[in-house]
Protein backbone atom coordinates (compact mmCIF):
# COMPACT_ATOMS: atom_id res chain seq x y z
CA UNK A 1 0.00 0.00 0.00
CA UNK A 2 1.33 3.44 -0.91
CA UNK A 3 2.26 5.75 1.95
CA UNK A 4 1.57 9.47 2.21
CA UNK A 5 4.16 12.06 3.22
CA UNK A 6 3.82 14.23 6.35
CA UNK A 7 2.66 17.08 4.06
CA UNK A 8 -0.16 15.13 2.41
CA UNK A 9 -2.88 16.90 4.40
CA UNK A 10 -1.80 20.12 2.66
CA UNK A 11 -0.78 18.82 -0.77
CA UNK A 12 -3.87 16.67 -1.37
CA UNK A 13 -6.41 19.56 -1.32
CA UNK A 14 -4.12 21.52 -3.68
CA UNK A 15 -3.97 18.73 -6.25
CA UNK A 16 -6.75 19.85 -8.60
CA UNK A 17 -5.31 17.69 -11.37
CA UNK A 18 -5.61 14.47 -9.33
CA UNK A 19 -2.36 13.54 -11.09
CA UNK A 20 -0.51 11.43 -8.56
CA UNK A 21 2.52 9.19 -9.01
CA UNK A 22 4.64 6.80 -6.98
CA UNK A 23 7.98 7.78 -5.52
CA UNK A 24 9.84 5.37 -3.24
CA UNK A 25 6.61 3.88 -1.93
CA UNK A 26 4.89 7.25 -1.43
CA UNK A 27 2.22 9.01 -3.42
CA UNK A 28 3.26 12.47 -4.65
CA UNK A 29 1.77 15.01 -7.06
CA UNK A 30 2.86 15.03 -10.68
CA UNK A 31 1.32 18.49 -10.95
CA UNK A 32 -1.13 20.35 -8.76
CA UNK A 33 -2.81 22.20 -11.60
CA UNK A 34 -4.03 20.68 -14.87
CA UNK A 35 -0.76 21.82 -16.44
CA UNK A 36 2.64 21.99 -14.77
CA UNK A 37 3.59 25.22 -16.59
CA UNK A 38 2.86 27.71 -13.81
CA UNK A 39 4.64 25.49 -11.30
CA UNK A 40 7.72 25.36 -13.52
CA UNK A 41 7.76 29.15 -14.02
CA UNK A 42 7.51 29.62 -10.24
CA UNK A 43 10.82 27.74 -9.90
CA UNK A 44 12.51 30.07 -12.37
CA UNK A 45 10.85 33.42 -11.61
CA UNK A 46 9.53 33.35 -8.03
CA UNK A 47 9.63 30.39 -5.64
CA UNK A 48 8.30 26.85 -5.62
CA UNK A 49 7.68 24.55 -2.68
CA UNK A 50 8.32 20.87 -3.36
CA UNK A 51 7.69 17.93 -1.05
CA UNK A 52 10.85 15.78 -1.24
CA UNK A 53 10.12 13.67 1.83
CA UNK A 54 10.23 10.32 -0.08
CA UNK A 55 14.02 10.55 -0.28
CA UNK A 56 15.70 7.84 1.78
CA UNK A 57 17.55 9.38 4.73
CA UNK A 58 20.11 7.78 7.03
CA UNK A 59 21.92 9.21 10.02
CA UNK A 60 25.41 7.76 10.43
CA UNK A 61 27.06 8.59 13.75
CA UNK A 62 29.97 7.44 15.85
CA UNK A 63 33.75 7.51 16.07
CA UNK A 64 34.08 5.64 12.76
CA UNK A 65 31.24 7.38 10.88
CA UNK A 66 33.53 9.18 8.44
CA UNK A 67 35.56 6.01 7.99
CA UNK A 68 32.47 3.99 7.01
CA UNK A 69 31.31 6.59 4.53
CA UNK A 70 34.80 6.90 3.08
CA UNK A 71 34.75 3.13 2.56
CA UNK A 72 31.44 3.32 0.64
CA UNK A 73 31.51 6.65 -1.21
CA UNK A 74 33.79 7.83 -4.01
CA UNK A 75 34.21 11.30 -2.44
CA UNK A 76 36.75 12.00 0.29
CA UNK A 77 34.27 12.23 3.16
CA UNK A 78 36.88 12.53 5.93
CA UNK A 79 38.01 15.87 4.51
CA UNK A 80 34.49 17.35 4.54
CA UNK A 81 34.09 20.23 6.97
CA UNK A 82 31.34 20.34 9.55
CA UNK A 83 28.23 21.86 7.89
CA UNK A 84 29.46 20.90 4.42
CA UNK A 85 27.28 18.90 2.01
CA UNK A 86 28.83 16.57 -0.55
CA UNK A 87 27.18 15.23 -3.66
CA UNK A 88 28.52 11.76 -4.44
CA UNK A 89 27.86 8.48 -6.19
CA UNK A 90 28.75 5.10 -4.69
CA UNK A 91 29.75 1.97 -6.54
CA UNK A 92 29.96 -1.80 -6.44
CA UNK A 93 33.27 -3.65 -6.50
CA UNK A 94 33.38 -3.32 -10.29
CA UNK A 95 33.27 0.48 -10.11
CA UNK A 96 29.69 0.70 -11.40
CA UNK A 97 27.31 3.22 -9.83
CA UNK A 98 24.77 1.85 -7.35
CA UNK A 99 23.17 5.17 -6.44
CA UNK A 100 23.94 8.85 -5.97
CA UNK A 101 22.94 11.31 -3.28
CA UNK A 102 24.22 13.74 -0.68
CA UNK A 103 26.18 13.52 2.56
CA UNK A 104 25.75 16.34 5.08
CA UNK A 105 28.30 16.54 7.89
CA UNK A 106 26.20 17.68 10.85
CA UNK A 107 29.07 17.52 13.34
CA UNK A 108 32.44 15.78 13.68
CA UNK A 109 30.87 12.34 14.17
CA UNK A 110 27.39 12.69 12.64
CA UNK A 111 26.38 12.60 8.98
CA UNK A 112 23.06 12.47 7.11
CA UNK A 113 23.01 10.51 3.87
CA UNK A 114 20.20 10.90 1.32
CA UNK A 115 19.59 8.52 -1.57
CA UNK A 116 17.01 7.65 -4.20
CA UNK A 117 17.00 3.91 -3.48
CA UNK A 118 17.15 2.04 -0.14
CA UNK A 119 20.77 1.67 0.98
CA UNK A 120 20.57 0.69 4.66
CA UNK A 121 21.79 -2.88 4.15
CA UNK A 122 24.67 -1.69 1.95
CA UNK A 123 25.79 0.81 4.57
CA UNK A 124 25.49 -1.75 7.37
CA UNK A 125 27.39 -4.39 5.38
CA UNK A 126 30.31 -2.00 5.00
CA UNK A 127 30.23 -0.97 8.67
CA UNK A 128 30.89 -4.39 10.18
CA UNK A 129 33.51 -4.20 12.93
CA UNK A 130 33.49 -0.41 13.13
CA UNK A 131 32.28 1.90 15.91
CA UNK A 132 29.27 3.40 14.16
CA UNK A 133 25.47 3.46 14.41
CA UNK A 134 23.33 3.76 11.28
CA UNK A 135 19.71 4.84 11.67
CA UNK A 136 17.04 4.95 8.98
CA UNK A 137 15.21 8.25 9.56
CA UNK A 138 13.34 8.24 6.25
CA UNK A 139 9.88 8.29 7.82
CA UNK A 140 10.64 10.43 10.86
CA UNK A 141 12.31 13.21 8.87
CA UNK A 142 10.22 15.34 6.51
CA UNK A 143 11.83 17.46 3.82
CA UNK A 144 10.84 20.42 1.67
CA UNK A 145 12.69 22.04 -1.22
CA UNK A 146 12.12 25.79 -1.51
CA UNK A 147 13.55 26.73 -4.91
CA UNK A 148 13.68 29.88 -6.98
CA UNK A 149 15.04 33.44 -7.01
CA UNK A 150 12.76 34.54 -4.14
CA UNK A 151 13.50 31.52 -1.93
CA UNK A 152 16.02 33.25 0.33
CA UNK A 153 13.79 36.26 0.92
CA UNK A 154 10.89 34.03 1.88
CA UNK A 155 12.87 31.77 4.18
CA UNK A 156 14.68 34.69 5.85
CA UNK A 157 11.36 36.03 7.17
CA UNK A 158 10.96 32.92 9.32
CA UNK A 159 14.38 32.72 10.96
CA UNK A 160 16.99 34.84 12.71
CA UNK A 161 19.77 32.82 11.06
CA UNK A 162 21.45 34.95 8.40
CA UNK A 163 20.85 32.91 5.25
CA UNK A 164 22.90 35.32 3.15
CA UNK A 165 25.95 33.78 4.84
CA UNK A 166 24.92 30.21 4.03
CA UNK A 167 27.17 29.14 1.17
CA UNK A 168 26.33 26.79 -1.68
CA UNK A 169 26.32 23.16 -0.52
CA UNK A 170 26.48 24.09 3.15
CA UNK A 171 23.99 23.34 5.92
CA UNK A 172 23.01 25.11 9.11
CA UNK A 173 20.74 24.56 12.08
CA UNK A 174 18.01 27.19 12.29
CA UNK A 175 14.81 27.96 14.12
CA UNK A 176 11.76 28.47 11.88
CA UNK A 177 9.05 29.94 14.03
CA UNK A 178 9.13 27.63 17.09
CA UNK A 179 10.68 24.62 15.33
CA UNK A 180 14.33 23.64 15.02
CA UNK A 181 15.30 22.45 11.54
CA UNK A 182 18.38 22.12 9.39
CA UNK A 183 18.55 24.15 6.18
CA UNK A 184 20.86 23.20 3.32
CA UNK A 185 21.77 25.39 0.35
CA UNK A 186 20.98 22.58 -2.06
CA UNK A 187 18.32 21.47 -4.54
CA UNK A 188 17.53 19.59 -7.73
CA UNK A 189 16.50 22.53 -9.90
CA UNK A 190 19.83 24.19 -10.74
CA UNK A 191 18.59 27.46 -9.25
CA UNK A 192 18.93 29.40 -6.02
CA UNK A 193 17.27 27.20 -3.46
CA UNK A 194 17.21 25.55 -0.07
CA UNK A 195 16.15 22.22 1.37
CA UNK A 196 14.59 22.16 4.82
CA UNK A 197 14.92 19.04 6.97
CA UNK A 198 12.57 18.72 9.93
CA UNK A 199 10.92 16.35 12.33
CA UNK A 200 7.80 14.93 10.69
CA UNK A 201 5.64 16.32 13.52
CA UNK A 202 6.57 19.87 12.47
CA UNK A 203 5.66 19.34 8.81
CA UNK A 204 2.22 20.93 8.60
CA UNK A 205 2.86 24.10 10.65
CA UNK A 206 6.09 24.72 8.73
CA UNK A 207 4.34 24.24 5.39
CA UNK A 208 1.73 26.77 6.50
CA UNK A 209 4.41 29.22 7.64
CA UNK A 210 6.27 29.01 4.32
CA UNK A 211 3.10 29.46 2.29
CA UNK A 212 2.10 32.47 4.42
CA UNK A 213 5.53 34.09 4.13
CA UNK A 214 5.82 33.28 0.43
CA UNK A 215 2.38 34.31 -0.82
CA UNK A 216 3.41 37.94 -1.50
CA UNK A 217 6.32 36.57 -3.55
CA UNK A 218 4.20 34.22 -5.65
CA UNK A 219 5.17 30.97 -3.93
CA UNK A 220 3.61 27.94 -5.63
CA UNK A 221 3.44 24.28 -4.69
CA UNK A 222 5.16 22.37 -7.48
CA UNK A 223 5.06 18.73 -8.48
CA UNK A 224 7.32 16.27 -10.23
CA UNK A 225 6.56 17.39 -13.81
CA UNK A 226 7.82 20.91 -13.13
CA UNK A 227 10.83 19.50 -11.30
CA UNK A 228 11.62 17.25 -14.27
CA UNK A 229 11.89 20.23 -16.63
CA UNK A 230 14.04 22.16 -14.16
CA UNK A 231 16.44 19.30 -13.50
CA UNK A 232 16.76 18.73 -17.27
CA UNK A 233 17.78 22.37 -17.76
CA UNK A 234 20.24 21.93 -14.89
CA UNK A 235 21.73 18.86 -16.61
CA UNK A 236 21.07 16.69 -13.55
CA UNK A 237 20.73 12.95 -14.04
CA UNK A 238 17.95 10.81 -12.58
CA UNK A 239 18.37 7.26 -11.35
CA UNK A 240 16.39 4.60 -13.28
CA UNK A 241 16.01 7.12 -16.12
CA UNK A 242 19.45 8.45 -17.08
CA UNK A 243 21.36 5.51 -15.64
CA UNK A 244 20.57 1.99 -14.44
CA UNK A 245 21.87 1.34 -10.91
CA UNK A 246 24.26 -1.62 -10.90
CA UNK A 247 22.14 -3.71 -8.56
CA UNK A 248 19.20 -3.50 -11.00
CA UNK A 249 21.15 -4.05 -14.22
CA UNK A 250 20.43 -7.30 -16.03
CA UNK A 251 23.53 -7.21 -18.24
CA UNK A 252 26.93 -5.54 -17.90
CA UNK A 253 26.31 -3.06 -20.72
CA UNK A 254 23.48 -1.46 -18.73
CA UNK A 255 25.82 -0.30 -15.97
CA UNK A 256 27.77 2.95 -15.80
CA UNK A 257 30.81 4.13 -13.90
CA UNK A 258 31.18 7.63 -12.43
CA UNK A 259 33.60 8.43 -15.26
CA UNK A 260 30.97 7.44 -17.84
CA UNK A 261 28.37 9.62 -16.07
CA UNK A 262 30.57 12.73 -16.26
CA UNK A 263 31.26 12.44 -12.52
CA UNK A 264 35.04 12.08 -12.62
CA UNK A 265 35.27 15.07 -10.26
CA UNK A 266 33.56 13.01 -7.53
CA UNK A 267 36.13 10.17 -7.61
CA UNK A 268 38.89 10.57 -5.02
CA UNK A 269 41.46 8.00 -6.11
CA UNK A 270 43.88 9.42 -3.58
CA UNK A 271 41.94 7.79 -0.75
CA UNK A 272 43.46 4.65 0.75
CA UNK A 273 40.46 2.46 -0.08
CA UNK A 274 36.82 2.54 -1.11
CA UNK A 275 34.49 0.07 -2.79
CA UNK A 276 35.29 -0.03 -6.49
CA UNK A 277 38.59 1.86 -6.26
CA UNK A 278 40.71 -0.71 -8.14
CA UNK A 279 38.30 -0.86 -11.06
CA UNK A 280 37.99 2.93 -11.20
CA UNK A 281 41.76 3.41 -11.05
CA UNK A 282 42.11 1.12 -14.05
CA UNK A 283 39.34 2.96 -15.92
CA UNK A 284 40.98 6.31 -15.15
CA UNK A 285 44.17 4.96 -16.70
CA UNK A 286 42.58 3.75 -19.95
CA UNK A 287 39.75 6.31 -20.19
CA UNK A 288 35.98 5.72 -20.19
CA UNK A 289 34.31 4.28 -23.26
CA UNK A 290 31.15 6.38 -22.80
CA UNK A 291 30.29 9.90 -21.69
CA UNK A 292 27.08 11.44 -20.36
CA UNK A 293 26.53 14.67 -22.30
CA UNK A 294 24.07 17.43 -23.05
CA UNK A 295 22.47 17.77 -26.48
CA UNK A 296 20.76 20.68 -28.18
CA UNK A 297 18.50 19.86 -31.12
CA UNK A 298 18.78 22.15 -34.12
CA UNK A 299 15.47 23.94 -34.55
CA UNK A 300 15.74 24.37 -38.33
CA UNK A 301 16.30 20.64 -38.72
CA UNK A 302 13.26 19.81 -36.60
CA UNK A 303 11.14 22.37 -38.41
CA UNK A 304 12.05 20.90 -41.80
CA UNK A 305 10.96 17.41 -40.77
CA UNK A 306 7.51 18.67 -39.81
CA UNK A 307 7.26 20.97 -42.85
CA UNK A 308 7.71 17.94 -45.10
CA UNK A 309 4.33 16.62 -43.90
CA UNK A 310 2.67 20.03 -43.74
CA UNK A 311 2.83 20.56 -39.98
CA UNK A 312 4.36 23.04 -37.58
CA UNK A 313 6.83 21.45 -35.12
CA UNK A 314 5.18 19.64 -32.25
CA UNK A 315 7.03 19.96 -28.98
CA UNK A 316 6.67 17.57 -26.03
CA UNK A 317 4.26 18.90 -23.41
CA UNK A 318 6.38 17.47 -20.60
CA UNK A 319 9.96 16.29 -20.23
CA UNK A 320 10.20 12.78 -21.62
CA UNK A 321 12.01 9.78 -20.21
CA UNK A 322 12.87 7.22 -22.90
CA UNK A 323 15.76 5.61 -24.72
CA UNK A 324 16.15 7.41 -28.07
CA UNK A 325 18.86 6.38 -30.58
CA UNK A 326 21.61 8.79 -31.67
CA UNK A 327 23.49 8.46 -34.96
CA UNK A 328 26.68 9.80 -36.53
CA UNK A 329 28.46 8.83 -39.73
CA UNK A 330 25.78 6.25 -40.51
CA UNK A 331 26.03 4.32 -37.24
CA UNK A 332 24.44 4.47 -33.83
CA UNK A 333 26.82 6.19 -31.42
CA UNK A 334 24.62 6.49 -28.35
CA UNK A 335 21.18 7.13 -26.95
CA UNK A 336 19.33 9.94 -25.24
CA UNK A 337 17.66 9.12 -21.94
CA UNK A 338 15.58 12.22 -21.17
CA UNK A 339 14.75 15.44 -22.92
CA UNK A 340 12.20 18.09 -23.72
CA UNK A 341 11.56 21.73 -24.48
CA UNK A 342 13.04 24.38 -22.21
CA UNK A 343 10.52 27.23 -21.83
CA UNK A 344 13.23 29.49 -20.41
CA UNK A 345 16.01 28.76 -22.91
CA UNK A 346 13.67 28.29 -25.88
CA UNK A 347 15.65 25.22 -26.83
CA UNK A 348 14.95 21.50 -27.29
CA UNK A 349 17.35 19.74 -24.89
CA UNK A 350 18.32 16.18 -24.13
CA UNK A 351 20.66 14.22 -21.86
CA UNK A 352 22.47 11.35 -23.52
CA UNK A 353 25.08 8.61 -23.34
CA UNK A 354 27.45 8.71 -26.31
CA UNK A 355 30.61 6.81 -27.16
CA UNK A 356 33.69 8.74 -26.05
CA UNK A 357 34.91 9.82 -29.54
CA UNK A 358 31.62 11.68 -30.11
CA UNK A 359 31.45 13.34 -26.66
CA UNK A 360 33.42 16.48 -27.53
CA UNK A 361 31.31 19.67 -27.29
CA UNK A 362 30.31 20.85 -30.75
CA UNK A 363 30.12 17.34 -32.21
CA UNK A 364 27.12 16.97 -34.52
CA UNK A 365 24.90 13.90 -34.60
CA UNK A 366 21.29 13.00 -35.30
CA UNK A 367 18.57 12.12 -32.81
CA UNK A 368 15.65 9.95 -33.77
CA UNK A 369 12.28 11.73 -33.66
CA UNK A 370 8.84 10.52 -34.67
CA UNK A 371 6.98 12.73 -37.13
CA UNK A 372 3.47 11.65 -38.09
CA UNK A 373 4.13 8.04 -37.09
CA UNK A 374 7.39 7.83 -39.02
CA UNK A 375 10.91 7.69 -37.62
CA UNK A 376 13.05 10.62 -38.73
CA UNK A 377 16.36 12.10 -37.61
CA UNK A 378 16.91 15.66 -36.43
CA UNK A 379 20.33 17.27 -36.18
CA UNK A 380 21.73 17.75 -32.68
CA UNK A 381 25.04 18.87 -31.23
CA UNK A 382 26.88 18.04 -28.05
CA UNK A 383 27.02 20.91 -25.54
CA UNK A 384 28.38 21.36 -22.05
CA UNK A 385 26.11 20.74 -19.08
CA UNK A 386 24.40 22.42 -17.32
CA UNK A 387 22.27 24.10 -19.96
CA UNK A 388 21.06 26.64 -17.37
CA UNK A 389 23.48 27.84 -14.70
CA UNK A 390 22.46 31.20 -13.18
CA UNK A 391 24.92 33.13 -11.06
CA UNK A 392 22.32 33.37 -8.27
CA UNK A 393 22.56 29.60 -7.68
CA UNK A 394 25.97 29.97 -6.05
CA UNK A 395 26.08 33.68 -5.20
Amino acid sequence: MLKTTPFHARTAPLCASHAWRRWAGYVVASSYELSHEREYHAIRSAAALLDVSPLYKYVVRGRDAARVLDRVMTRDVARAAVQQVLYTPWCDAGGKVLDDGTIARLDEETFRVTSADPNLRWLEANAVGLDVAIEDVSESTAALALQGPASRQILQQLTDTNLAELKYFRITAARLREFWVTISRTGYTGDLGFEIWMDAAAALPLWDALIEAGTPYGITAAGMLALDVARLEAGLMLIDVDYVPARKALIESQTSSPFELDLAWTVSLGKEHFVGKSALAEEARRGPQWQFVGLELEWDSLERLYAEVGLAPRLPATAWRASVPLYADGEQVGYATSGGWSPLLKQYLALAHVRAPWAVPGTQMEMEVTVEHRRKRATARVVKKPFFNPERKRA
